[in-house]
């Protein structure tokens, strides 16, 4: 028996609410000038306190406007209804491979987050809980579920990848299209109940599914009671991992007193001549303060896959032990690798933070065998492309679930 479902009630887009996921944005502001330009965007119902006309107003606040928001959208047919769907994904550009997924619904009792602990879904990043309050929050409210968990399947990810593929190709004219910030298009078919449904769910839920992104979202599954979460499960030959870097907007010490501690707890630093860009491979990480970049080698810890990754040497030597900050620190914005190099770099150079940190992308590998092993990845260290976007298909919630 799988643990993929079809998704019992469905929205459909009709175009128009496709959106970046609300966790993809360094700066907020970015989010209410989306939503000022496309007042139909997903994003507008997802981080309800950035939509024009709800600023000023707390998240829990602004919650009834993300409520009017979907019964508009509804009523000004943005959305279509369906029953006992799955719903075939693509995600293509000129000069890629296309990507592929099914959006359906997972079992949530199928997470699991220790070795002992028994369940096809893996989660093993840290999160922040405010987040999760927040995601169970707007799910409670509205009912509905916006933005899927992305899921890989490492079981089966061969198979599902050629069906899927196969699938799309014979579908013909997709449901919905959507173009994304970057350009590429996100495609969207409707499969009902029968042979072929069943046959993808199977592929779908046939190995261990990794979450690969929305730990907060499936963790907002668990703690709201959910009985289940809605998912794009796709393969890895459909991803890739993208740098995930940080920017420190205060320090708690001077630069030179920084370096001087890194330097005491055995790292070797040699300046960056030129502009600071992210190390080509693991092992070094590249700080950029004002005026000056440095490439970092901190000192590895015994043999330990996960405690060596770029990301936990730079969460723990650092930033809680070098600058006396805790990994939620608000003075912390972690951004995603939509952002270039020199985004950062020019924050720091403009005022705007006194510290970029640049960090090679962790290798799929490498973020495999973590999870597999049921160890915790690093806040914030897996930047994964492309996206699934939010508000191509939503899911209505059981009501005894809300």
């Amino acid at each position: 028996m799988t643990v993929v479902h079809p998704i019992a009630r469905a929205w459909i887009t009709t175009g128009g609410t496709g959106a970046q996921n609300y966790d993809e944005f360094a700066d907020d502001a970015e989010i209410t000038a989306i939503v000022e330009a496309n007042p139909h965007s997903a994003l507008g119902i997802e981080m309800p306190h950035r939509a024009p006309g709800s600023l000023g107003k707390s998240f829990l606040d602004a919650l009834p406007d993300a409520v009017a928001r979907l019964a508009e959208a509804k009523a000004d047919g943005s959305y279509t209804p369906a029953e006992q769907v799955v719903v075939l994904y693509r995600i293509s550009a000129p000069g890629e491979e296309s990507a592929y997924g099914l959006f359906a619904m997972v079992d949530t009792d199928q997470i699991s987050t220790r070795a002992d602990e028994p369940g096809l879904v893996i989660r093993n990043e840290d999160v922040f809980i405010a987040k999760v309050r927040e995601r169970v929050a707007l799910a409670e409210a509205l009912g509905h579920l916006l933005s899927p968990v992305l899921l890989l399947q490492t079981g089966r990810g061969d198979e599902l990848h050629a069906a899927l593929a196969a699938a799309t190709e014979t579908a013909g004219a997709p449901a919905a299209t959507d173009v994304d910030q970057a350009g590429r298009t996100h495609a969207i078919w409707l499969l009902g109940p029968g042979p072929a449904q069943d046959e993808l769910t199977a592929l779908a839920g046939g190995g261990e599914l990794v979450v690969a992104d929305g730990n907060h979202r499936s963790l907002a599954a668990q703690t709201g009671g959910f009985p289940r979460f809605l998912s794009v499960i796709t393969t890895p030959a459909s991803v890739a991992i993208q740098p995930y870097n940080r920017l420190v907007s205060e320090l708690t010490t001077t630069p030179d007193e920084l370096l001087d501690r890194l330097r005491a707890a055995g790292a070797e630093i040699t300046p960056i001549a030129g502009p600071v860009d992210v190390p080509a491979t693991g092992g070094t990480v590249h700080l950029h303060l004002a005026g000056q970049g440095y490439a970092v080698r901190l000192p590895h810890v015994g043999g330990d896959r996960l405690e060596n990754l770029d990301h936990a040497l730079v969460e723990r030597l650092l930033l809680r032990d070098a600058l006396g900050l805790d990994p939620g620190d608000k003075r912390i914005t972690y951004v995603g690798g939509d952002y270039p190099a020199n985004w950062l770099t020019g924050e720091v150079d403009a005022g705007r933070a006194e510290l970029a940190v640049l960090v090679a992308p962790v290798t799929v590998d490498d973020f495999v065998a973590v999870n597999l092993a049921r160890e915790k990845m690093p806040r914030k260290s897996t930047w994964f492309t492309p996206k699934a976007r939010a508000g191509l298909v939503v899911a209505e919630l059981p009501r005894a679930a809300v």
